[in-house]
């Protein structure tokens, strides 16, 4: 029997999936991308997060009209996601264009801003993505990030009114943010004229974003978790969090993965989920969270969990030309 609803309703009235199939990926092929995107949309999976940097936009919209053309499913049945990247906040309808032809859509379901960050056209695309994951602790940053001289000044007022126009133009059905603070939400609420729907961000059990989470619910705004699961073995996250006892304790008590409990847990936050896979079983596994539920107990053991966040930025931090000095500076202190 399904015990949680399956969607979220966003405040432009659209439905958000609340589990869907992350596709960053450190050394994956496009091939490999396009056969879990397919082994995903036979599962159940409805919802696709990728990004113009993730490498990943070319071989999902493969997946995608290759189901399209086979009747597997419809367009209008997929919620797709795609953001913006640091590089590209002076014309973000150019940017979602050239996302939409990798894709071969005509839109997509959600358009956000990758993270508060402005750099130069020039800056490369290297990074984490291009790392082999390393010793893991709780404050992974292996991407070698921006030189000083490719930050340039950040006009986040600017760059929102261009994802508006993305919107009005009807190449996204939503627009919204990623990596943002509850502060640097309030700012961009002041002068909006078109309000986020959603905000991206790292959530999982040892970094339960309490305070952002309370805040977007009380302006409406959906939040979604990128790396549900602390993104174990990836040089951006670490196996702590699948390894904590207590989520091992549920799971053991439940007769289920690790990674479900931590799934179950986040769709019962109200939050969508984004974990990402390329391993067949896996993602059959991690769809399955829909016919059981956690107790109240449950709930509070892992709300008791020591928190830390596992990618704290630090790439886009410096003293002279970045708009932030310190992680702090960049996380508005909630870190």
């Amino acid at each position: 029997m399904e015990v949680f609803k399956r969607t979220a309703q966003l405040n432009t009235g659209a439905q958000i999936p609340l589990i869907g199939l992350g596709t960053v990926s450190a050394d994956q092929n496009e091939e490999d991308i396009t056969a879990a995107v397919i082994t995903a949309l036979q599962v159940g999976y409805r919802h696709f997060d990728t990004a113009s940097m993730y490498k990943s936009e070319r071989p999902l919209g493969k997946a995608l009209n290759t189901a399209f053309q086979n009747g597997l499913v419809k367009r209008e049945d997929v919620f797709v996601t795609t953001k913006l990247w640091n590089t590209e906040h002076d014309d973000p309808v150019t940017a979602i264009k050239s996302s939409l032809k990798n894709l071969q859509l005509d839109y997509v379901d959600l358009y956000l801003i990758h993270w508060p960050i402005k750099l130069r056209k020039e800056a490369p695309l290297s990074g984490a993505l291009d790392r082999k994951p390393t010793k893991l602790t709780t404050e992974v940053n292996p991407y070698s990030g921006p030189k000083e001289e490719d930050f340039l000044p950040l006009d986040l007022k600017s760059t929102w009114q261009g994802m508006e126009q993305c919107l009005e133009m009807g190449l996204t059905k939503a627009i919204g943010v990623s990596n943002f603070s509850s502060k640097k939400i309030e700012d961009l609420l002041s002068h909006a004229k078109i309000p986020p729907a959603v905000v991206q961000v790292e959530m999982h059990p040892q970094w339960q974003q309490k305070k952002l989470r309370d805040y977007c619910s009380k302006h409406n705004i959906h939040v979604s978790a990128w790396s549900p699961l602390g993104a174990p073995n990836t040089p951006w996250g670490s196996n702590l969090v699948m390894d904590d006892p207590i989520i091992h304790e549920i799971s053991q008590k439940y007769g289920k993965t690790r990674a479900q409990v931590m799934l179950r847990w986040g769709v019962e936050q109200g939050v969508s989920v984004l974990p990402k896979s390329y391993n067949t079983d896996r993602i059959f596994s991690n769809f399955q969270i829909f016919d059981w539920s956690l107790t109240p107990e449950d709930h509070d053991k892992i709300g008791m969990l020591k928190q830390a966040k596992l990618y704290r930025g630090n790439a886009f931090v410096n003293n002279t030309t970045s708009p932030y000095k310190t992680v702090e500076e960049l996380w508005d202190g909630e870190i």
